[in-house]
């Protein structure tokens, strides 16, 4: 195939992306404005996480802030040095959804990706203005359950992201169905794209397991308008994660990377791992006592109150994702240890790298190591 195929731009929402790649939005705090911005500076789409922000951002500024505070603050980072940047704001961070929306809208943010559960109300909570709206999605049945609850709101997907099971972090399929062919995601991209050609023909980008600029080329040639890429940032000069988050990825195997669910997220999705992660040996050894302070994932009781969450009661089914993600990004090193997730190609990354050079290669303008 030859690697020096020109990528064709993207248009969400009338603005036009030079380079169709989506830089993924990885949390707790490995996403920031640094790896945003140096994506944005090379023609791509940066993207923050709005998970724990508050805190992340808090700290970095030795002042409490709200979410809503530090995702608008976030955002303006982002786009300080021009080109088109956005946020990924998680469904299932109940507690801070709303406030990260309205936060990401007001601070002029390209695009809001929304995943980890289903964006049924996301048009509903504040009108986005020149904000894209783009649902993040693992089936065609989804993505037309969101498309016809936003006609209720008379608004329709922008993009959407098709997220296969290959993806790190949270993943949208049964733990028994990630291997199933049906679900690879070539075969997921055919009907997802239908649907969005009947709901007005907007963009699908697809996500999960996409390393190299042969396998950009293979996907948009298949009908995708573009790619969301979150591992291959990750073991960049620019990303927020530690630097033993990233000599972790370097150095895992492929049998290293694997998805969990017992123990796994409290969320009570699939959660792709690293095996080798402190915290998740640490909660198979049982060395780790039930224990949860942040409570970004907490969900409602019956009195409406927020207090459910299963890594406060049982530390053997969960793992405390909120601060074992916050230590990976050098939050709380000291009282937590990190929990690593990666996409199932990590294994592949051997050498930390910088954002142009790894544009060049994803690009075709240089050759990739591997």
């Amino acid at each position: 195939m030859n690697t020096e195929q020109a990528l064709p731009p993207l248009v969400i929402k009338g603005k036009k992306i030079e380079v169709p790649i989506i830089q993924g939005g990885m949390g707790v705090g490995v996403s920031l404005s640094p790896l945003a911005s140096a994506v944005a500076e090379q023609g791509g789409v940066g993207i923050v996480s709005s998970a724990a922000l508050d805190r992340v951002v808090s700290k970095r500024n030795n002042k409490k802030l709200t979410i809503y505070e530090a995702v608008y603050e976030e955002i303006l980072l982002a786009k300080a040095k021009g080109g088109i940047s956005g946020i990924n704001i998680m469904v299932a961070l109940i507690k801070t959804y709303e406030d990260s929306v309205r936060a990401a809208i007001d601070a002029g943010a390209d695009v809001i990706i929304s995943g980890a559960g289903l964006p049924l109300s996301l048009p509903l909570i504040k009108d986005p203005g020149d904000t894209a709206l783009i649902p993040i999605v693992s089936s065609a049945r989804a993505l037309e359950l969101i498309c016809k609850k936003w006609e209720r709101a008379h608004y329709r997907p922008d993009a959407v992201v098709l997220e296969g099971p290959l993806a790190g972090g949270h993943l949208g399929f049964k733990l028994e169905d990630i291997s199933l062919e049906s679900n690879k995601l070539e075969n997921l991209l055919p009907p997802v794209k239908e649907m969005a050609v009947q709901y007005g023909d907007f963009p699908v980008i697809v996500a999960g397991g996409i390393y190299s600029h042969e396998d950009i080329v293979t996907f948009l040639r298949m009908g995708a308008d573009a790619v969301q890429m979150g591992t291959r940032f990750l073991v960049t000069e620019e990303c927020s994660a530690t630097d033993a988050y990233k000599q972790a990825v370097i150095g895992a195997g492929k049998d290293d990377i694997f998805a969990t669910q017992n123990p796994g997220s409290p969320c009570g999705l699939p959660f792709m791992v690293i095996k080798e992660s402190p915290m998740y040996q640490s909660i198979l050894a049982r060395k780790r006592k039930p224990h949860c302070d942040k409570g970004y994932v907490l969900t409602k009781d019956r009195e409406g109150n927020f207090t459910q969450c299963k890594a406060k009661i049982d530390d053997g089914g969960s793992f405390c994702i909120c601060n074992g993600l916050l230590s990976s990004c050098g939050y709380n090193p000291e009282t937590e240890a990190p929990l690593y997730t990666v996409g199932t190609n990590g294994y592949r990354i051997r050498q930390l790298t910088n954002v142009k050079a790894l544009m060049d290669e994803l690009t075709g303008k240089t050759k990739g190591a591997d």
